[in-house]
């Protein structure tokens, strides 16, 4: 299948391109072979002007391809900022979830993108959804982070913002376990103060 000229353009960052090729007609959300829209592959791109401009032309932020990303999903994941909030102020779907289940809130807590996580926290998302591996942003954070900085400062935020610090994993292992079974003790203290048990 030969390449959309919409979705070359826009892994280019060519907006001219863009401009004329939807001027001409171009199917704004198309689809390439893999299920995505030229949106997405700016975002993946992180061509924040692109993005721009699609989304101001009326490209869907929450369409998604085979394996159920969209670019309101893929920005959050990935910590692409600008293109996070440009999706967040034209429709993203909060409750839209990934192929793990999971809310852009997870792998955003999971990857250490803080301040994606509090544009998450700020837009309303869902902080203690669960996704298909019985995990929430918060035990995420704390089973596949480091435990360091950003990870401190990303539990700190889900916490104040009213996560659930006692929603165990399916085992039935709580946040403070975990914590405390890697030794990341600033975070066991935090999960304390907020009622971890």
């Amino acid at each position: 299948m030969k390449a959309n000229p919409l979705h070359s353009a826009a892994g280019n960052d060519d907006v001219a391109a863009i401009k004329q090729l939807l001027s001409d007609g171009a199917e704004i959300d198309a689809r390439d072979s893999s299920g995505a829209t030229a949106l997405l592959v700016a975002t993946r791109a992180n061509k924040v002007r692109v993005a721009q401009m699609l989304i101001a032309a009326g490209a869907d932020v929450n369409a998604k391809d085979n394996i159920s990303d969209s670019a309101y999903l893929y920005a959050g994941a990935r910590g692409h900022l600008e293109i996070l909030k440009l999706t967040l102020a034209h429709g993203a779907d909060l409750k839209s979830t990934n192929r793990y289940g999971g809310t852009a809130l997870i792998p955003a807590a999971e990857r250490g993108h803080v301040q994606t996580v509090k544009t998450l926290i700020e837009a309303g998302v869902d902080i203690d959804h669960v996704n298909n591996l019985g995990w929430t942003a918060l035990l995420e954070a704390i089973i596949l982070g480091s435990g360091g900085q950003q990870h401190q400062q990303i539990v700190d935020a889900l916490l104040k913002a009213g996560a659930n610090p006692n929603l165990a994993d399916r085992e039935g292992v709580t946040p403070l376990a975990h914590a405390r079974s890697h030794g990341y003790r600033e975070i066991e203290n935090m999960l304390r103060a907020a009622g971890g048990r």
